[in-house]
């Protein structure tokens, strides 16, 4: 497209109406269609200037419907000029959201200069960018509205650091949506996670606690308090646990290392549980009981089983779970950790007829869970394909 092929689109009358015009609604209209030929066509260096004296004329039209149509259309196009784009984003909310939401001209300095400076509403609206930077964020949260803040929380593209985690609890930590928000993010610290038992309640408190990593002994002290309606799955808290060895030990010195809940870790796949578990009960550095268990043949495991002083009725179905633990892979799909462990427990239940009715229904309960969330994660991959 030339400068030839753009001005003739932009006739005397187009002019007119741009610059004094007839009605809004006209003047509209025109801004419309010259912000798509602006937006949607590669221009030269002299294109660009001229585009940018028809922007200039748009920003400054007395009609916000003209201004919003302006924001709206070039709201992701990264033609829009920042000078105008600032000036914009300080126009009513009408106008300013779409911008502060979308536009890519706008700098992380930018950004922070205007979370200071404007409403709760674009304060918001910048919080849900599809991308929030550490820089943002932690402003945000430091001095933005509750609004911005429940927004910024719910962000999934929005990265969060543990002042930005500490700076939100400390301002609205009360807050339920902002709650909502925090628990539901896919990771949270564990001092924050702590922090936040104290705070919520109800359905909040079962999925806070049954999502994120807790402290080893919080865990285990809300596992035996059954606090609510709450029911930690200690087995799962091992598998989010970044200090594992910790966590066993401490589960250990609270009693809670019990035969039962080894065997529903094996069962489930979580075997790095289980072997920490044999050495922290056998003595046995977790090295060697490694070995014991995966390259040492039947005589190994047995051997680290009995040192460890499991019961020897235990070691068939012990010995079964380790093997089908062996046989079963991983795809390498999306959340293909959910799958393993779904087939896991399928073939475990397959092949043991004799177990106790609590393992049982735990296993039952465990193979729904896992089963669900592959299913939803293999549709939501569907979906994407098409898209």
């Amino acid at each position: 497209m030339t400068v030839q092929s753009i001005r003739p689109q932009l006739t005397e009358d187009d002019i007119l109406r741009l610059m004094r015009g007839e009605t809004p609604e006209q003047r509209a209209s025109v801004a419309h269609r010259l912000c798509r030929r602006i937006a949607l066509d590669v221009l030269s260096d002299r294109e660009k200037a001229f585009a940018d004296e028809i922007i200039g004329i748009l920003a400054e039209d007395a009609a916000d419907l003209v201004r919003r149509t302006l924001a709206v259309t070039l709201r992701s196009s990264p033609v829009l000029p920042r000078e105008v784009a600032l000036k914009l984003a300080r126009d009513i909310e009408a106008v300013s959201i779409p911008l502060l939401q979308d536009s890519p001209v706008f700098t992380d300095e930018d950004l922070v200069e205007l979370v200071l400076s404007v409403t709760a509403a674009k304060q918001a609206a910048i919080a849900s960018r599809e991308s929030v930077s550490i820089m943002v964020s932690e402003v945000i949260t430091e001095h933005g509205a509750v609004e911005a803040v429940r927004a910024l929380a719910t962000n999934s593209g929005a990265e969060w650091t543990d002042k930005a985690f500490d700076d939100t609890l400390r301002r609205f930590g009360g807050d339920e949506i902002v709650q909502a928000g925090l628990i539901k993010r896919d990771f949270i610290p564990t001092h924050i996670a702590e922090k936040m038992v104290s705070l919520v309640s109800g359905q909040l408190f079962d999925i806070l606690v049954n999502r994120h990593e807790l402290p080893a002994q919080l865990a285990i002290d809300l596992a035996a308090s059954a606090r609510e309606r709450a029911t930690i799955d200690l087995v799962e808290q091992a598998g989010r646990t970044n200090d594992l060895p910790r966590f066993v030990s401490q589960l250990n010195l609270n009693g809670r290392l019990s035969n039962s809940l080894i065997m529903r870790a094996l069962c489930c796949g979580q075997m790095r549980f289980v072997e920490h578990a044999l050495s922290e009960l056998s003595g046995v550095a977790h090295q060697r009981v490694w070995l014991m268990i995966h390259d040492a043949g039947p005589l190994g495991l047995q051997a680290v089983f009995d040192r460890a002083g499991l019961p020897r009725k235990m070691l068939p179905a012990f010995k079964a779970a380790v093997t089908v633990f062996h046989e079963t892979q991983h795809d390498g799909g999306p959340n293909d950790r959910a799958r393993f462990r779904a087939r896991m427990i399928e073939r475990v239940l397959t092949q043991f007829q004799a177990i106790p009715k609590d393992d049982l229904d735990y296993l039952l309960d465990k193979l729904d869970y896992y089963s669900e969330m592959a299913s939803r994660d293999d549709a939501v991959a569907e979906d994407t394909d098409a898209a």
